[in-house]
């Protein structure tokens, strides 16, 4: 209760603030970056290159009302087919531009429900995909996978494509809970579902879960995350619930009331993280878990960790590039995102042209900013002696900076001359302690909790 009463004194069950999975964050992209700036980025990767991909596909069987991403709801497959054809056209677009020998080393179909796509038209994608940039070697090919939407043939379809890690949505398996928030989706389900990816011989099974919905007490997530435990993932990303209706509509059909506080947020995520630590698995950053031998936790040990959209990641590709309806792809010299609007994006390619709407070009303090925030997040710590070798920045500024940083949080927060450190028990304040190193107004987007 000591710590809790000092967090609260701190700000955290008030304050919002970005996950960062990106910096700057998508609020502050602007019309700066169009279909032209895209593709000359897209010229600019070197031959020879190793870079990752990902393809989102936009559609779901029903609609879930938690979630706050960029889909659409279908009963039937003819705009998924339509849609496939856009995506191939598109590549066929990003084929053109790429220089010789770019490989993947990262590949990732995500939605939405990519596994609602039928095994011809997942065929069809991954061979246009290979076609356009092959797999490097030890790439990993990963797919989100919907255990209410999955079967034998897509799953032989994916894994005869190359698909060798499986991401498995989960959210809760109470059942009243899954009600609430518009996923029905039974534990029998979810376990017939990795046995049937395991039984393929798929060499990884990540899984999703959330703490923070309505309803959710700590006997409660106990019990979802020791179900989990069962069907033994390699790593589990363990995200807060972010309640957003004003971003995203459906989730007003989610009763507020019902939300957990703050501080029992706080409660329900230290309640799953003693469950995946008493498992065996380690910890990952700020909300990721992973068995010892799995490459986040390798990546982890060896200072290769990294944080992009999709969470941590060992991805050491300095380019992602986003195919389909508001993918972002990110470049050396900024972001740049696709068309929202899967009717605009359709628009664009079906008259030759890249669907690029807004974007970031990167300033020197953004890079600088952006690897200080990355550090934090991913290691809990900067390095000084890095940040002074790769970024011009002298070292009386980068004091200047841990020093405003620092003295927010009643000396929680370290510095030495080392750098910058966050203990144990000031990293439920690491985002907020990383806003501190955020040059961007923070009250143009509405972020989500703290916590």
């Amino acid at each position: 209760m000591k710590q809790e009463s000092q967090l609260t004194r701190l700000g955290l069950f008030d304050a919002r603030v970005p996950r960062y999975t990106s910096y700057p964050t998508a609020p502050h992209f602007g019309g700066g970056v169009d279909a032209e700036m895209f593709g000359d980025w897209i010229t600019a990767i070197p031959a020879g290159e190793k870079i990752s991909l990902y393809l989102h596909v936009p559609f779901c069987r029903r609609l879930c009302w938690f979630c706050a991403c960029r889909t659409q709801g279908t009963q039937s497959d003819d705009p998924v087919r339509a849609y496939a054809e856009v995506l191939l056209a598109e590549l066929k677009l990003l084929k053109a531009r790429l220089a010789p020998g770019i490989t993947l080393s990262r590949l990732h179909w995500g939605g939405g429900t990519p596994t609602l796509l039928p095994p011809e038209l997942m065929t069809r994608l991954a061979e246009a995909i290979f076609d356009a940039a092959p797999m490097a070697p030890n790439g990993e090919f990963s797919v989100e996978i919907d255990p209410n939407e999955i079967d034998a043939a897509r799953l032989d379809a994916l894994v005869t494509a190359g698909m060798n890690r499986a991401s498995v949505g989960v959210q809760d398996f109470d059942p009243e809970i899954q009600r609430t928030i518009g996923r029905e989706q039974s534990y029998d389900i979810t376990r017939t579902a990795i046995e049937m990816i395991r039984a393929r011989s798929v060499a990884s099974v990540n899984a999703d879960i959330l703490y923070g919905l309505p309803g959710q007490t700590n006997a409660r997530i106990s019990d979802s995350v020791q179900k989990l435990l069962s069907l033994n993932p390699d790593r589990v990303a363990l995200y807060g619930y972010a309640h957003v209706p004003w971003m995203a509509r459906r989730q007003n059909m989610i009763p507020s009331d019902q939300l957990p506080t703050p501080q029992e947020r706080l409660r329900l995520f230290e309640t799953a993280r003693q469950l995946f630590v008493w498992d065996g698995y380690e910890e990952i950053g700020i909300d990721h878990f992973a068995r010892p031998g799995d490459g986040l936790a390798i990546a982890q040990k060896t200072g290769r960790l990294r944080r992009n959209f999709q969470g941590y990641t060992d991805d050491p590709s300095p380019v992602l590039v986003g195919i389909g309806a508001s993918s972002i792809s990110r470049f050396p010299q900024g972001y740049a995102q696709n068309a929202p609007a899967t009717s605009a994006h359709t628009a664009a390619i079906r008259d030759g042209q890249f669907s690029t709407s807004r974007g970031h070009v990167f300033s020197d303090e953004d890079r600088l900013r952006a690897r200080l925030i990355e550090a934090l997040m991913c290691d809990f710590r900067i390095s000084s002696a890095e940040i002074l070798r790769d970024y011009a920045i002298a070292p009386s500024e980068l004091a200047r900076l841990y020093t405003e940083a620092a003295s927010s949080f009643e000396g929680l927060v370290k510095v030495t001359p080392e750098g910058l450190f966050i203990p144990e028990e000031a990293r439920p304040l690491t985002r907020m302690i990383a806003r501190h190193f955020d040059a961007y107004d923070l009250a143009k987007a509405g972020h989500s909790s703290a916590i």
